[in-house]
C-alpha cells in the first residue's frame, strides 16, 4: 500500500449501541459495510464523558489529570499544542476539517478562529459550533442559514425547547439540505470530489448530531417508530450504603428530567433517526471516495466523543459513568487487512490519533497516553483496562469490574460486569466487595501515575 489517504469519521454524543452492528434499534448500513471491511471494537469508552475534555484528550492523548481540563469549561487548545493532526500534515499530507472541533470555546464567530486551526496541523477547514451553539456561534454555515432566512427560525426553535421542554423530540425547523450534519457531509464530499493536490489527504469529517436537541429532519424524523425503541435500563439499585459521588449531583438537576409516558420513546426514535442521517452523509462520502479509486488506498476511522444517556437510568445527557454515556463506537478500516473483526478488548477513543499517524507513516514523539490500535487490528489484545475521569472523579473499566470513585477516592459505583451487564445492581457499599474495590482503587492510581504529565 502507498501512502494512504485517511478519513477520520467522527460523531458528537452517539452511544456504543446506536449502530446496526452493535445494536437492533438503528439502522447504519454505511458505518456497518467499514466494520465489515475493517475492526470493530466492542468494548470503546470515552476518555471523558463531555465534549470539551473528551476531545482534549483525544487531540493531544492528555488525559484530564494531566491536562487540567475536567469538564465542560472554556479552553482553548494552545496554538502550539503537541498534537496528532499536526503530526500528520507534517508527514506531508494535506489536511482539512469540516464540522466540530470544540477545541476552543464556542463562542464568537468560528470563521475568526481558522488561524488557530492552521497552527493545529488543519490546512482546509470549515468549522461549525455544535447544535445548540448554532443558535449563537457564527460560522460559514449559520452565514449560508441567514443568507436563506433560515437562522431566526432556528434560533427561535433552540431558545423555546430549552425554555420548557429541553428533550422534546420533533423535526428541526431546518430544511433537510440545510440541517447541520447534512452540511457538513456535503462540504467534506465535495472538498474530496474536487481535490487535485499531489499530497495524500486526510479529512476530519465531525458531525454534530446526534447530539441534543432531538431534532433530526424529516424523513428522518418519522423513520422510527417509538413504540419499537428498546426500553430504558433501569435505575441501579444500591445494594448497601454508599458514599456520594458526582451522579448523584446530576439526579437533583436537569439531566434527570420528570418524564412522561412517551417521551423516552420518542426521543429514541429521532435519535435513531438522526444517526442514520449521519450514516447517509458517510455513505455519499464513501462513494466519492470509491469514484476516485481511492478505497484501496484510504484509511478510515470512526469513533464519537462520549454517549448519550436516553432516558437510561432516568437520565438524559451524559456527565456519568453508566455505559449509557462512557461507550462509544469505535472502527477502524485499514485497505488490505482483515475484516469482519470484532475486539473485545479494553479500547479508549484517544487511541484513534496515534493509530493514524502510524498509518501515515509516523510516530508521535511527544509525551502522550493514548496508544495506537495497530497491534489489534488482527483480533489480539489491546488495553487490560480503560480510565475515564471527569470533574475529579475516576473510572476504570476492565472485563470483569467498572468503579467508580469520587474526588475522595471512595467507590461510589461498582458494577461486576459480567453478571450485570446491564448495571442494575450497585455493589459499592457491601463489605464482600472491599478486596475487589482496594485492588481496583490501586489499578486507578497506577494509571493515574503513569499517564500524569512531566514538565522537565
Amino acid at each position: 500500500m502507498s501512502t494512504p489517504n485517511i478519513l477520520f469519521l467522527m460523531t458528537d454524543q452517539q452511544r456504543w449501541d446506536a449502530m446496526g452492528t452493535s445494536g437492533d434499534w438503528v439502522r447504519t448500513p454505511n458505518l456497518d459495510r467499514i466494520a465489515a471491511d475493517g475492526v470493530r471494537f466492542t468494548q470503546c469508552i470515552t476518555t471523558t464523558p463531555v465534549c470539551v475534555p473528551a476531545r482534549l484528550t483525544l487531540a493531544t492523548g492528555k488525559y484530564p489529570h494531566s491536562n487540567g481540563v475536567w469538564t465542560h469549561q472554556s479552553n482553548t487548545m494552545q496554538a502550539d499544542a503537541d498534537n496528532w493532526m499536526g503530526e500528520i500534515r507534517k508527514l506531508g499530507y494535506r489536511t482539512s476539517l469540516f464540522g466540530k472541533t470544540h477545541l476552543h470555546p464556542h463562542v464568537g464567530d468560528l470563521r475568526q478562529k481558522e488561524d488557530l486551526l492552521h497552527a493545529w496541523g488543519l490546512d482546509d477547514v470549515d468549522e461549525i459550533g455544535g447544535p445548540r451553539a448554532s443558535a449563537e456561534v457564527l460560522s460559514h454555515m449559520t452565514a449560508a442559514w441567514q443568507e436563506k432566512g433560515l437562522l431566526e427560525a432556528y434560533r427561535a426553535d433552540v431558545k423555546e425547547r430549552f425554555a420548557n421542554k429541553p428533550y422534546v423530540a420533533r423535526p428541526s425547523v431546518l430544511p433537510l439540505e440545510d440541517y447541520y450534519d447534512v452540511y457538513v457531509g456535503q462540504k467534506a464530499k465535495r472538498y474530496l470530489e474536487s481535490y487535485n493536490r499531489d499530497e495524500p489527504w486526510f479529512c476530519w469529517v465531525s458531525f454534530g448530531g446526534p447530539h441534543e436537541p432531538w431534532d433530526a429532519p424529516e424523513p428522518y424524523a418519522s423513520m422510527y417508530e417509538s413504540g419499537a425503541m428498546p426500553e430504558p435500563i433501569a435505575d441501579a439499585f444500591d445494594q448497601a450504603p454508599r458514599p456520594d459521588g458526582w451522579l448523584d449531583h446530576l439526579r437533583k438537576g436537569r439531566f434527570c428530567p420528570d418524564f412522561e409516558e412517551g417521551d423516552i420513546g420518542a426521543m429514541r426514535a429521532n435519535y435513531a433517526g438522526n444517526v442514520t442521517l449521519i450514516d447517509r452523509q458517510i455513505g455519499e462520502i464513501l462513494e466519492v471516495v470509491e469514484a476516485r479509486g481511492e478505497m484501496d488506498n484510504t484509511v478510515i476511522a470512526f469513533t464519537s466523543d462520549h454517549g448519550e444517556m436516553n432516558g437510561d437510568h432516568g437520565l438524559i445527557y451524559k456527565m456519568n459513568f453508566y455505559d449509557g454515556a462512557l461507550r462509544v463506537p469505535l472502527v477502524v478500516r485499514v485497505p488490505g487487512g482483515k475484516g469482519g473483526i470484532v475486539n473485545d478488548s479494553i479500547a479508549e477513543n484517544c487511541d484513534v490519533g496515534p493509530t493514524l499517524v502510524e498509518f501515515a507513516g509516523g510516530t508521535l514523539d511527544y509525551q502522550q497516553f493514548a496508544r495506537s490500535l495497530t497491534g489489534a487490528l488482527e483480533g489480539g489484545d489491546h488495553r487490560e483496562d480503560g480510565l475515564s475521569e471527569i470533574s475529579g472523579e475516576f473510572l476504570l473499566m476492565n472485563d470483569d469490574w467498572k468503579i467508580a470513585l469520587n474526588r475522595e477516592g471512595q467507590a461510589y459505583l461498582l458494577f461486576d460486569r459480567r453478571n450485570d451487564p446491564l448495571e442494575t445492581r450497585n455493589l459499592a457499599g457491601l463489605a464482600e466487595y472491599q478486596s475487589d474495590v482496594e485492588a481496583l482503587r490501586l489499578r486507578v492510581l497506577e494509571r493515574v501515575c503513569q499517564s500524569q504529565a512531566t514538565t522537565l
